[in-house]
């Protein structure tokens, strides 16, 4: 399947980008279900740039907990990178209200980035314990790009999807971005500061999709945006 197949358009893209990017998530196989909640790993990078999408992020996560209470609820685990090699993953949590107390301790501090490490944490975790799925939001890439591939590659013969939401359209990142999505199975998402609804309403619908699978995030999706029913309708037509 093509790159553009993993790409989520922006607002100004066209019909035959979205319904590409649909197909790509419709394919996106279930999560392997036990009875458990669903684990879905928030991960950041928390470096300098980062500040703006940071405490946009604090006012997103709880828009996760809330669509999914209605399935069992959700755990998440946040991981972020920062400064000096700094890498740190929190507790997983099972509430809104502690997962932003933990958010907004944090400050974003200049560094490379770091995301081979948070990879690499998905693979120990869900060799653990199954994570449904992981949610990456960044804007570069500064690192060995076949290294990161290959984790990729390990997180998908796992059934762990990646859903790499990436901030900006700096090229290198996009490049790596993609191919991170498509090797573990997830997607690329590219926002900008003015999709913030968007980002939203697309968060959830991951958190959705971890904690209930298809038949959730369908049901999900009455009501909402074009893009996430009609995401919905060609899943329910497989």
């Amino acid at each position: 399947m093509a790159d553009d197949d993993k790409t989520l358009p922006t607002t100004s893209a066209s019909r035959s980008e979205v319904d590409a990017f649909l197909r790509k998530v419709a394919a996106t196989p279930n999560p392997n279900r036990t009875g458990r909640r669903g684990r879905l790993m928030f991960a950041m990078d928390a470096t300098a740039s980062r500040q703006p999408t940071w405490d946009q992020a604090c006012h997103i996560q709880a828009e996760m907990f809330q669509a999914t209470s209605a399935l069992g609820g959700l755990d998440v685990q946040l991981v972020f990178y920062r400064g000096f090699r700094q890498c740190q993953a929190s507790p997983w949590v099972g509430n809104a209200n502690e997962l932003l107390r933990r958010m907004t301790s944090v400050t974003c501090l200049g560094g490379q980035t770091q995301i081979d490490r948070i990879l690499g944490h998905a693979l120990k975790e869900s060799r653990r314990e199954k994570v449904n799925a992981v949610v990456f939001v960044g804007d570069c890439m500064e690192e060995d790009i076949d290294q990161l591939c290959h984790h990729a590659g390990e997180l998908g013969l796992l059934g762990v999807p990646v859903f790499m939401f990436h901030e900006g359209g700096e090229p290198v990142a996009r490049r790596a971005f993609e191919q991170i999505a498509r090797l573990s199975g997830g997607a690329y998402c590219p926002f900008d500061a003015s999709s913030a609804q968007q980002l939203k309403d697309l968060l959830s619908a991951v958190a959705v999709f971890a904690a209930g699978g298809r038949a959730a995030l369908a049901d999900y999706s009455r009501g909402k945006g074009e893009g996430i029913r009609r995401l919905s309708h060609q899943i329910g037509d497989r």
